[in-house]
Order: structure tokens, then sequence, then C-alpha cells
């Protein structure tokens, strides 16, 4: 029999585009609900205050969910370090707005028909990557944003998401 294709036993951690996939998930939504709590203070209508705990028990709920799975990351070796200073939090909702923004203007290019527009969001495009790769240098070199080692990255992760679980409303 032709071992090549025979099954194999399934690891007993994460895959790496499982973990990456995870990271991104955690990132995002941390940082989503640090903005809602921020806000919460400031709306004044019942049912939008309502709509907004709502999310804030959803994204704390998501976000409990997936850091379980950070111990089942490919490597496991990390340090405790924990910021107290919002810029990492600053840093990465921008850096988060322009992602999505690259992936809106790409979008919108594929259902452009006229020219003109096409060209237009095309600089708009470019510009949006251009910013994205500026924020993302700013928060590498400020290790906010520790791309190239997972074990940081991860760590950063789950302090952020700490700390957003955490903050009060």
């Amino acid at each position: 029999m032709d071992q090549t294709f025979s099954k194999k036993s399934t690891p007993k951690h994460l895959a790496w585009h499982e973990t990456l996939e995870i990271h991104e998930l955690v990132a995002f939504q941390a940082i989503g609900l640090m903005k809602l709590k921020k806000a919460y203070p400031e709306v004044k209508c019942q049912t939008l205050k309502a709509l907004y705990t709502e999310a804030i028990t959803g994204l704390s709920t998501n976000i409990r969910e997936l850091l379980k799975f950070y111990d089942l990351a490919p490597s496991q070796q990390r340090a405790n370090e924990y910021r107290d200073d919002e810029l990492p939090f600053y840093a990465g909702d921008l850096l988060a707005l322009f992602k999505t923004g690259v992936r809106n203007y790409s979008i919108a290019i594929t259902e452009t028909a006229t020219p003109e527009l096409r060209r237009v969001l095309k600089q708009q495009l470019n510009r949006a990557i251009d910013t994205h790769a500026k924020v993302f240098e700013y928060m590498h070199n400020r290790g906010y944003y520790p791309a190239y080692n997972l074990n940081e990255l991860l760590q950063n992760d789950v302090d952020i998401a700490n700390k957003a679980l955490t903050k009060s409303i």
C-alpha cells in the first residue's frame, strides 16, 4: 500500500493557517469591543444602548471562546509582558480601518463599469495600501505588531483581548 496517501493521525495543535485566522478574528474583535465600550457612555437612546450591550456581550463571548484555542497554537513559548498605554489600541484601530478600506476598494473596483470612476478608485486603493503599510511599519517598529514572531503576536492578542474584556463600560 502506498504510504503517501495513508491516513495520518490528527495533530493535537492548530494548523498555522488556523492560528493566523484566529489571530485576525481576536485582534479585530478586541479592537471593536474596546471601541464599543468607549462609546457606550455617550449613547443616550436606550434602544441603541441595548444594541450596544448585546454587541458587547456577543463580542466578549466570541473572544473568550477563541482565546481557549490559543493554548493549541503551534508553539507555546510566550512572554508575559503587559502594556498599559493606549497607543497600540489606536494604532491597531487605524491599521484595521485601512485594511478594511483596501478590501472595500478592491471589491468596489470589480463592480465598476465607468472607466473614470475605476481610475479614481485605483488611486484611492493605492493610497490606502500605502497608508496601511505606514501604519504597519509604525506598529511593527514599536513592538505593537510582532508580525514575524508568532508567539509574540499571539501573546499580543491575548493581552489586547483581556484588556478589552476587563474594560468597564
